[in-house]
């Protein structure tokens, strides 16, 4: 795709909301943003929020929670139309100013999170439950916070952490995400950003790939310093939290952040575990139809087989409609909504940030950003962020605090999304399209499976070291080929030593990986029970169920959504029989590729 096609690809609307970053309604709303958060400082204190503090009433906890979801509703838009500016052009000084603003101004927000957590966890739930209103329509909130109250440090520990964070681990990510999206490289006489040298990985030129690998390669060595940096300064706060809170390892925390148990979490990756050997079948016929005997790194994104369809943004966007149609009118609506409404800022330019997100904006409505590219995969991540898209719109009705969702179960309608339009690419295609619609589907599966679970095994490891000292850049590259080759294992001749550079989720969340594969595997599941519904007539039960899971993952958690469909998570069958339709598909591509 040429820059200018690229340029000429939509961009989000943004003026609903306000004119401009200088804006002076902006202006105005930022500072009614900071009187009231001044004014939910004071409730906190009258009503006397905090570990220690007073009784929670039925009405003391309707002041509390209502001024919380007040705030939290003037919150968001605020903040999306900000980040829309900051995440398109991390140049615009205006934009980064004015999300500094914003930050300052919600500092107060973690301290008064800390001190709900403790007051809620202190409380007689059960009494609490029977008497007030408020408290039913928030259970979920108030006994997680029972959860985490329990690894709390002391009151004047956790408001000084909160307040720290911005400056510290949030400074060290928003730092990656600055500096990585204004990096360039030197590839065959001219500068490119190193999301574009990435983009090249796709080319069906192995000489482009290599090169492009090799010029990215160096792009992330001079860079490694700041980017170590970063990893040092985000995972050792994390570490030291997770230590000073009396969580067992740094993977306790993120299990309450996710939403799920140990239990669950060591049932999937078992299962993983037990995928590794099948998804090294997919990589070996893959290398034999390239005519190598092992893939390389650059070899993992190469094209396969041949699409005779043209798979621009504009076809793309007619194709989701489609088959988002096929599966429900209120899916198909909701697409063609997104695209007539502007919801998204399709195309890659200089300054923007890699990959693809959404976020909510108003209303039930959001943005989605994605840096388009004529492929499947870049259709398929529209498919995939339109589904976050429609869970922020069946999640509307409910308060802020009940729209709260674990990144597991955030994964959950756009894992299915993208089902729905790979599965439709693969009934329609034959011959060489066939191939290369079993290419887009294993190459994302393999990265969702085999590709997280090296990131989670390199995350655990630098949790382990980073306790001891700071991690050297070598050190953290031996760490990341070692997790590749744990998990890639011999199906690879070279690996990627800088992914822990590359990749930001890293420096933003604690294990932000294995919830992608829970999602992904939750969703096939969930997707195959939908199949079975359709076949027997009773596809309209199944999507009433499925719109109430969404709209309730606030409320409860993965476990027990599961089990509305008869789900155990504990259970190795569950994981394994999403596995199985992953192997099939394996077993589909090596026959075509044979």
């Amino acid at each position: 795709m040429t820059t200018t096609q690229a340029r000429d690809l939509p961009r989000w609307r943004t003026d609903d909301l306000y004119a401009g970053l200088d804006d002076p309604r902006l202006t105005a709303d930022l500072a009614m943003l900071r009187e009231e958060v001044a004014a939910l400082e004071a409730t906190f204190g009258e009503v006397g929020v905090r570990k220690g503090g007073s009784a929670a009433t039925p009405q003391a906890l309707d002041r509390v929670l209502g001024g919380l979801n007040a705030l939290l509703a003037r919150l968001t838009p605020l903040r999306g139309f900000v980040s829309a500016f900051v995440t398109t052009d991390s140049r615009d000084a205006l934009a980064q100013q004015r999300m500094g603003d914003l930050t300052t101004l919600t500092l107060p927000l973690g301290p008064l999170r800390s001190r709900l957590t403790a007051w809620l966890g202190e409380q007689d739930v059960e009494a609490l439950l029977k008497q007030s209103d408020v408290a039913r329509d928030h259970e979920h909130l108030i006994r997680r916070s029972v959860e985490y109250a329990r690894h709390q440090m002391t009151p004047e520990e956790e408001d000084l952490a909160a307040r720290l964070r911005p400056s510290g681990a949030g400074g060290w990510a928003k730092l990656h995400g600055n500096y990585s999206s204004q990096l360039t490289g030197e590839y065959r006489g001219q500068r490119l950003p190193v999301t574009a040298l990435r983009a090249l990985a796709t080319d069906p030129d192995e000489n482009v790939r290599r090169e492009a690998f090799e010029a990215e390669l160096k792009v992330w060595k001079d860079a490694e310093v700041v980017l170590a940096a970063a990893m040092n300064g985000v995972k050792g706060e994390e570490g030291t939290l997770a230590a000073r809170r009396g969580f067992p390892d740094a993977v306790a925390p993120s299990l309450l952040t996710h939403g799920i148990d140990r239990e669950t979490l060591e049932a999937m990756q078992g299962a993983v575990e037990r995928s590794l050997p099948d998804f090294r079948r997919y990589f070996t016929a893959k290398a034999r139809a390239l005519g190598k005997p092992k893939l390389d790194w650059w070899d993992l994104f190469a094209p396969l087989g041949r699409s005779e369809t043209e798979w621009t943004y504009e076809a793309g966007t007619r194709f989701v409609e489609e088959q988002f149609r096929g599966y429900s009118d209120k899916l198909g609506d909701f697409a063609s909504r997104a695209f007539h409404e502007s919801w998204i800022d399709a195309g890659p330019r200089d300054g923007k940030r890699g990959g693809a997100f959404c976020m909510g904006w108003q209303g039930d409505e959001s943005r989605i950003l994605m840096n388009h590219d004529p492929s499947l995969d870049s259709v398929s991540t529209l498919a995939h962020e339109l589904g976050h898209g429609y869970h922020n719109l069946l999640k509307a009705p409910r308060t802020p605090l009940q729209r709260e969702t674990p990144m597991t179960l955030a994964e959950t309608a756009s894992i299915f999304c993208e089902t729905i339009i790979q599965n439709a690419a693969l009934e329609r295609a034959t011959g060489e399209e066939r191939l290369y619609v079993l290419e887009t589907q294993l190459l994302g599966h393999a990265q969702v499976v085999v590709d997280i679970h090296s990131r989670f095994l390199f995350e655990r490891a630098v949790f382990e070291k980073r306790a001891e000292r700071d991690l050297t850049p070598q050190e953290l590259n031996d760490l990341m080929t070692w997790a590749q080759r744990e998990t890639y294992s011999d199906a690879l001749e070279t690996t990627h030593p800088y992914m822990w550079a590359v990749k930001p989720h890293y420096y933003s969340l604690g294990f932000y990986n294995y919830p992608y594969t829970f999602g992904l595997l939750f969703g096939l599941g969930l997707y195959a029970q939908y199949q079975q519904a359709k076949a027997e007539g009773r596809e309209d039960d199944f999507q009433t169920r499925y719109d109430d899971l969404l709209a309730a993952t606030g409320l409860a958690d993965a476990r027990t959504l599961a089990a509305r469909f008869g789900i155990d998570l504990h259970a190795p069958e569950f994981w394994e029989g999403s596995l199985d339709v992953i192997r099939g598909q394996i077993a589909a591509y090596e026959e075509a590729t044979a």
